[in-house]
């Protein structure tokens, strides 16, 4: 997937304006943050189960080689085959052989974030290979040659309207007069063009939400059961994934999915958690005849020795940009790469190059809502400081702001030089403001009055003012 994360400011001010935008985003905040509260309220045991996920996760990261070469040898006793693959290069190129080795020509596949950090779909098409998502919102946006944008949600950008069109548009062969008016005749009509489309597949490639270390296993989390048929039916089944998808244990599984569909959905769990260990044996009835499990690291191993080592734990729940507010004004497009949202200001910036995504880790309020509500307790925010100091210490940052943050720093590295300055600058700013109360323009301040007013000061400064407060406290202690 080329990636637009420079332009974030271009992108941003695009998204802003468009209306039908913020009417799709608006189910983001109806929808999931909503069904989140009420699930996670209906279990008592929720904060304790985060803390056993969180502790599940440092420590598999701890000993991440250890289980990784445990994987491998349990993958291959059930006849499977392992591939590693330092970069995204290499696992589009191990993906390619496969396919031309059993002369494939369509590929099926569930919805996966891995897929789209390698720009897969690019890749088979331009070696003659067809590949069909088969998740709904991965296939509308497919349609529209668009990425996702949001990690669980791919087309919540989209209002009903919008895909029926798109559906009119692309399934001619299907009769004009047919009615597409609700949510149910729309998923009934993408059924049945990815019917066929999943009987002819030659290969089925899936994502995979956990690794199983103990038993070699993947795992796959999804509501509309398309992931089963794209392993089950073609003769050859490729999972991709990243190195830090792996959990020791069934057990260990086990309380992260009680934390998982929770933290994404709303739901206790999700529709179908499919468990796949190997080719099928001979006794089985369905399955394919190859299992191939694509491992990336495509930067993890740096990470997994930075200060970035948390944001590892990610599950891929989306619960961090569902409750952010910079999402939700601008939502997942904007981020210009893979992963949107908190989770993506961070890991995108280790994945392709803080220079060129510098502005990511700065698209944050700082609110911390991102952290409070991580099934995996990532300290997001802290992350994205860490970002943000490396972007100024690497002179990434504008000069504009350089300048301004080094004026400050020397007024702030002199107490009394700034309590001075800045009742001064409080003073002159009250009067120019008494009038209207707000500034609609002012120099040093237009990225903000760009959008907004400045209100004007009515006052001393928050210093002074505390100075004053506490000082009449002491007079008064004095006097009893």
């Amino acid at each position: 997937m080329h990636s637009t994360a420079r332009a974030f400011k271009a992108n941003a001010r695009t998204a802003v304006e468009d209306p039908q935008l913020k009417r799709a985003l608006r189910h983001v905040k109806e929808g999931f943050i909503h069904k989140r509260a009420k699930a996670v309220a209906r279990l008592p045991e929720f904060e304790a189960l985060r803390d056993a996920a969180r502790a599940i996760k440092d420590h598999t990261l701890a000993h991440l080689d250890l289980y990784l070469e445990h994987y491998e040898a349990r993958v291959t006793a059930h006849g499977g085959q392992v591939h590693w693959c330092v970069t995204a290069a290499d696992a589009r190129a191990a993906v390619l052989d496969i396919c031309r080795r059993v002369g494939a020509k369509t590929v099926t596949k569930g919805k996966s974030m891995i897929a789209e950090e390698i720009a897969l779909n690019e890749h088979l098409e331009a070696n003659g290979i067809t590949p069909v998502e088969t998740d709904l919102g991965e296939y509308i946006i497919q349609l529209r040659h668009e990425p996702p944008s949001h990690i669980i949600a791919p087309a919540v950008h989209l209002t009903k309207d919008v895909i029926e069109a798109d559906f009119r548009a692309k399934h001619t062969h299907l009769p004009t007069g047919r009615s597409l008016g609700e949510a149910r005749e729309l998923v009934d009509e993408a059924r049945t063009v990815l019917r066929e489309r999943f009987l002819k597949a030659d290969v089925g490639i899936t994502g995979a939400n956990f690794l199983v270390a103990e038993t070699g296993s993947s795992v796959i989390v999804t509501n509309e059961g398309n992931g089963d048929l794209t392993q089950i039916l073609p003769r050859v089944h490729i999972v991709v994934a990243s190195l830090e998808k792996i959990v020791p244990t069934l057990e260990d599984l086990s309380i992260i999915l009680r934390v998982l569909a929770r933290s994404a959905t709303g739901q206790e769990f999700s529709t179908y958690t499919t468990v796949s260990t190997g080719p099928k044996r001979p006794e089985d009835p369905d399955g394919p005849e190859e299992y191939h499990v694509i491992l990336l690291d495509n930067g993890r191993s740096a990470m997994l020795g930075s200060v970035f080592r948390d944001a590892l734990r990610c599950i891929r729940c989306g619960a961090c940009m569902n409750h952010c507010p910079v999402y939700h004004a601008v939502g997942g497009h904007a981020y210009g790469w893979v992963y949107p949202g908190p989770i993506g200001a961070v890991l995108t910036p280790a994945l392709i190059g803080l220079e060129n995504a510098a502005d990511l880790p700065n698209a944050s309020t700082f609110c911390g809502r991102c952290e409070a509500v991580c099934p995996m307790e990532i300290p997001l925010p802290r992350l994205m400081r860490h970002w943000r100091e490396q972007e100024f210490a690497r002179h990434l940052t504008p000069l504009a702001a350089r300048t301004g943050l080094g004026l400050w720093a020397f007024f702030a590295k002199r107490p009394t030089l700034y309590r001075w300055a800045m009742r001064a600058a409080m003073k002159a700013l009250g009067r120019l403001g008494r009038r209207r109360g707000r500034f609609s323009t002012l120099p040093l301040a237009g990225g903000w009055t760009r959008f907004r007013d400045m209100p004007a000061p009515e006052g001393e400064t928050f210093q002074a003012a505390w100075a004053a407060r506490h000082g009449r406290a002491r007079a008064q202690g004095g006097q009893r």
